[in-house]
């Protein structure tokens, strides 16, 4: 699988949304229908263009769990795109028995299509949950942003878990997972208590990649070192020292990966209560919200459009 040469995507008819967001219909690269969410950004000050912002969210986590810091970014004044991955939320189209989706289709044609949508309308950066960071280095149009800011953007492998997760993590993915996808046809991710169900082609990536220490990095079917050593935009990748799937060791072997990008690592304590994994995007973590918004407006002194 090559990545496509062009991306394509199209709003549709503006339609009621939670708080603020109106719902667009994006086409992905191959055509498929993806569901997204645009939050209008609040009237920004005079003379200044502010980065638009598109997120990518983690494996099997609908858009609209990233509702309240899209409205927190959209309020300082940067508009916001969020979308769903094909098989996942308003994504979705019936049973995914059968369904062709795999990381690298996520990837590379969904959230290439909301990338792309974004960068039409102006200077566009990303944030990335998870997966949705990770793979920011196999966008097609990865050199025309502006820099990524991940968060719990781990390698996956169990070697770098807290000890007593890796049983779980193990039993997971040796016992209680393949048996499931064998019976089902795709992972039924919601009776794990691991987010929305998972179609088979991202569950066997999923398991794949993260059996590795350096994730896709091991990989022999595509040149991943080659795609994202083309990422020379600013790469700030935050984890917290209570994510058990994406501890800071985690997210320094994935970033280093990305070896001529700007990378810094931001490694946190928490100390107003828990976050672990899920926990970045939730009001506990809001004071997590506010380096992202001085992140971009960093970066929207960055020429644009970026010199060929």
């Amino acid at each position: 699988m090559s990545p496509p040469a062009t991306s394509a995507a199209r709003a549709a008819v503006p339609a009621s949304g939670p708080g603020s967001a109106r719902e667009v219909e994006l086409l992905a690269t191959d055509g498929y229908r993806l569901g997204a969410l645009l939050y209008p950004a609040a009237p920004a000050p005079a003379l200044r263009t502010p980065a638009r912002v598109v997120i990518a969210p983690a494996t099997g986590v609908p858009q609209l769990f990233y509702r309240r810091f899209a409205e927190h970014l959209a309020r300082a004044g940067h508009e916001v795109l969020t979308l769903d991955y094909r098989g996942i939320g308003k994504s979705r189209r019936g049973s995914l028995r059968g369904l062709t989706a795999t990381f690298l289709e996520w990837a590379e044609k969904d959230l290439e299509a909301a990338v792309a949508w974004s960068l039409a309308r102006g200077p566009t950066a990303l944030v990335g949950h998870s997966f949705g960071g990770q793979v920011y280095g196999l966008l097609p149009s990865v050199s025309e942003t502006l820099g990524l800011y991940a968060f719990g953007a781990g390698a996956g492998w169990m070697g770098y878990m807290p000890l007593a997760e890796r049983p779980r993590a193990w039993f997971m993915w040796n016992v209680l997972a393949p048996p499931l996808v064998w019976k089902n046809g795709y992972l039924p991710s919601r009776r794990l208590g691991l987010g929305e169900d998972l179609p088979l082609g991202v569950y066997r990536h999923w398991r794949a990649w993260c059996s590795h220490p350096r994730y896709f990095f091991e990989e022999t079917e595509r040149d991943y070192t080659s795609l994202c050593a083309r990422v020379t935009q600013p790469i700030i990748s935050v984890s917290t020292t209570d994510d058990l799937w994406a501890p800071p060791r985690s997210t320094a072997a994935m970033m280093s990966g990305y070896q001529n990008a700007q990378v810094t690592l931001r490694n946190v304590t928490p100390e107003r209560g828990p976050i672990g994994h899920m926990g970045y995007f939730r009001p506990g973590a809001a004071h997590l919200w506010e380096p992202v918004v001085q992140w971009l407006l960093q970066l929207e002194a960055t020429p644009w459009p970026p010199p060929l």
